[in-house]
């Protein structure tokens, strides 16, 4: 075999080994992705936290091998739509779950079947419920993140900016949990319903978004019902002193969810004295291929701003 081998021209066998290597190196870069996009984890899907308008309100709890007791609730939603049970893959989150973090997917009943309100009050239902069984899963209670993306991170920022104490006589012992989060990470928020500035969705009367008018309940259409409705479900409008360290990334392509959005948020909470970093990602739109690495900022975002508060 070895006298053969070397009858062949010495630029042909040359440029063998070198495809080789490479096929070697790229079958071992798959295995490696591979791996790291699938965690061991121990998996509880379709966990009930509530009801609305008939329909369970169900969440998906991954559960590293090795857990640092830390729990970031990630909002399945985008468009206000959300997923079913079990719909949630855990490579979209396995940066969180490499490094010990727990992860209550939080799903709701989709829009129009449910208004952008009740959808709001329904994440603050999530985290109540995550923060009231946090020994279950063996978690601190004290000191939850959020996250998400589009629809997913508005509703991350009204839990930073509206989550609130529980009813301490509420005869649902999950409602006297408080709804607060201590960080929160996220990609390309709506923060102003009521300035959609360069958005495509901006109806160019103050109005609701052109797509989601029926999302946010009967009399949306109306000018006067909507400036309530918008400036409730804005958590611009909502922004205190007491907001949790934010990371936002977003694209400055963004046709749906323009970047002034974030902007806006960050000059509002910096006149707050509040921490807000935001990352622009040039070129990007609603969403880019590179995102996964991104959610590797969200690791170390959620290390610095959770861990030392537990220490």
């Amino acid at each position: 075999m070895k006298r053969h081998w070397h009858k062949f021209p010495r630029w042909l066998r040359i440029t063998f080994c070198f495809l080789a290597a490479i096929s070697i190196v790229a079958a071992l870069g798959v295995c490696v992705c591979w791996w790291y996009l699938n965690p061991t984890v121990i998996r509880t899907d379709g966990v009930v936290y509530g009801e609305r308008n008939g329909k369970p309100l169900t969440m998906d709890v991954i559960r590293p091998v090795r857990s640092n007791g830390l729990a970031v609730a990630f909002m399945v939603s985008g468009g206000w739509k959300s997923g079913k049970p079990g719909e949630t893959p855990g490579w979209m989150l396995a940066p969180l779950l490499r490094n010990g973090y727990t992860i209550f997917a939080v799903c709701h009943v989709s829009q129009p079947e449910a208004t952008v309100a009740e959808i709001i009050e329904d994440a603050n239902r999530g985290v109540r419920y995550i923060r009231h069984h946090a020994d279950d899963y063996g978690i601190s209670p004290n000191w939850i993140g959020v996250s998400g993306g589009s629809a997913g991170g508005h509703l991350s920022l009204m839990l930073a900016t509206r989550g609130s104490p529980g009813e301490k006589g509420a005869e649902d012992p999950v409602d006297r949990e408080s709804s607060e989060v201590q960080a929160v990470a996220i990609f390309y928020p709506v923060t102003d319903l009521l300035n959609m500035g360069a958005s495509t969705e901006n109806p160019g009367d103050g109005g609701p978004p052109i797509s989601f008018v029926d999302a946010f309940g009967p009399g949306a259409d109306d000018m006067e019902t909507w400036r309530r409705i918008g400036r409730e479900c804005s958590p611009i409008f909502h922004v205190t002193e007491s907001l949790p360290p934010t990371l936002i990334y977003h694209g400055d392509a963004d046709t749906l969810t323009p970047l002034e959005q974030s902007e806006r948020f960050r000059d509002r909470a910096t006149e707050c004295g509040c921490e807000v970093k935001l990352v622009v990602h040039p070129g990007g739109g609603h969403g880019w291929p590179t995102m996964l690495w991104d959610a590797l900022s969200f690791v170390g975002w959620f290390d610095e701003h959770l861990k030392k508060l537990t220490n």
